[in-house]
């Protein structure tokens, strides 16, 4: 046993003191070392997805899609790139139960030859957003009322109501699919439109999908607060526990591909977060086999200080015009350079496999060397051998262009026909749960609130309304619509 700076210890029980009954000497410097780290031991929680699951695995490739995409981690069937995976919930913080009605991230980092790239979406397909500017908004309304510090129903329905974006993901997170009963046992979505681009400079819009293959299985909110009142830790004993016994969960990967001049003939926008692409016009390709098969060694290490952003991709995966993804390749970098540290992608969870050569230069923490062939060579562009851009992994031009301004995100919008889709692709029993839950989380919502939400669901499905009204009107729900 050493200090930190690697003098060996001779006794780590008994602080150094004048006598049995004396006070301790300042000259302790064990003492004060080891008090000092403790002090030191947190970094700020994430302001979301702040509770999270995580494991390391591979994906193997077992579908040749070379066609849509130049990424080397895809150049042949059978290849296998090393990858870690976070699973999170989105408004929980750090201590709270596994097991409540959220959304889950679902984070992957690739560890490819080219670099890292990050896909950090989510457990279901869309979001309640379609604009980034009303992120920050959205995610107060899932914290902490400044006032009482309680979580606030009000305020997420207020929210919800004046947002009708956000009814198809209401109409998910209601659902059966509310809860899942772990991360082992729940599907994985990258959410946003992205885009491939292959050695031929052809571009197409991409999203990714990774289903379970363990099957899906959820909780209804009796069974979810049965668990809770065992174990706050549900999750990360099920994860944990599984990858211990062997059980290594596995997921398949796919994609929809849409050519790239599609987007201008769809009749919803693709690179909107709050629609899905229909799988009869653009079906799942499949793509290979991701599995989770080593628990981290320590949880803060690899776990806690893991940084996604989707802004990490590599040569033949690009971004799309879908306004969250183009925030989200800023905000994620900036949390991460926050909440670690400036230089947070060169700790080994974050660190690259492949060679890295950049100039960003000093800040907190810079323990690690940059060797860049010569002392001379500090910038670039520069006569002394340093270096240099490739041309070759240029990106092809986005062929979408328009007008800058504060487009409404709303006008012009059908925020109602992939809900009540979803809605009517669900048998009547769950349909009638889904109805149950909502009332259920609208206790204590004003009713002016609660009709105007009303008018969201009879908009979306006339069923759909009736149905939340007469789950209402059991719970003694007050409302007027």
């Amino acid at each position: 046993m050493t200090t930190s700076a690697g003098a060996p210890v001779a006794d780590n029980q008994n602080s150094l003191s004048a006598g049995p009954r004396g006070p301790l000497l300042l000259q302790d410097y064990q003492l004060l070392e080891k008090l000092a780290h403790q002090n030191r031991e947190r970094i700020p929680e994430r302001v979301v997805h702040a509770k999270g699951w995580g494991a390391f695995g591979t994906l193997t490739v077992t579908h040749d899609i070379s066609r849509y995409t130049r990424a080397k981690l895809f150049g042949a069937i059978g290849k296998q790139t090393p990858l870690l995976a976070r699973f999170s919930t989105v408004a929980g913080e750090q201590g709270a139960a596994d097991a409540e009605r959220d959304v889950r991230g679902f984070a992957l980092k690739f560890y490819t030859e080219e670099g890292n790239w990050d896909l950090v979406g989510n457990n279901t397909p869309v979001f309640f957003i379609r604009d980034p500017l009303k992120f920050p908004d959205f995610i107060r309304t899932q914290k902490r009322h400044p006032a009482t510090n309680l979580r606030s129903p009000m305020a997420a329905w207020d929210f919800w109501s004046l947002s009708p974006e956000s009814l198809h993901q209401i109409t998910i997170l209601m659902s059966d699919r509310g809860i899942p009963a772990s991360p082992r046992f729940m599907n994985g979505y990258g959410s946003h439109t992205f885009s491939f681009w292959n050695h031929d400079g052809e571009r197409f819009w991409v999203k990714f999908h990774f289903k379970t293959q363990q099957g899906q299985r959820t909780f209804s909110n009796a069974q979810s607060e049965a668990v809770i009142g065992k174990s706050r830790e549900s999750y990360q004993e099920d994860l944990y526990g599984a990858l211990q016994r062997g059980e290594f969960p596995k997921w398949t990967m796919y994609v929809q591909i849409m050519p790239e001049l599609d987007a201008e003939k769809t009749a919803y926008n693709p690179f909107d977060l709050t629609k899905v692409w229909p799988h009869a016009d653009y079906p799942l390709i499949e793509v290979g086999v991701l599995e989770l098969n080593r628990n981290a060694e320590n949880y803060f290490e690899q776990i806690e200080q893991a940084a996604f952003s989707p802004s990490n991709t590599v040569p033949g995966i690009g971004f799309s015009p879908d306004r969250v993804l183009q925030a989200r390749l800023f905000a994620y970098a900036d949390a991460h350079r926050y909440r670690i540290g400036t230089h947070y992608e060169a700790l080994p969870v974050n660190a690259p496999k492949c060679p890295v050569h950049h100039h960003h230069k000093d800040g907190g923490m810079k323990f690690f060397s940059t060797p860049t062939g010569s002392a001379e060579a500090w910038y670039e562009p520069n006569s002394f051998g340093g270096a240099r851009q490739d041309a070759s992994v240029a990106e092809p031009p986005l062929r979408l262009n328009g007008d800058a301004a504060r487009w409404n995100h709303r006008e012009g919008n059908d925020d109602y026909s992939q809900a009540g889709a979803l809605f009517r692709l669900l048998g009547a029993a769950q349909q009638q749960r889904l109805a149950a839950t909502i009332a259920a989380s609208m206790a204590g919502v004003p009713a002016f609130i609660i009709d105007r939400q009303l008018g969201h669901f009879d908009r979306a499905d006339t069923s759909y309304g009736e149905l939340v009204r007469q789950a209402l009107r059991t719970a003694g729900i007050e409302f007027k619509a």
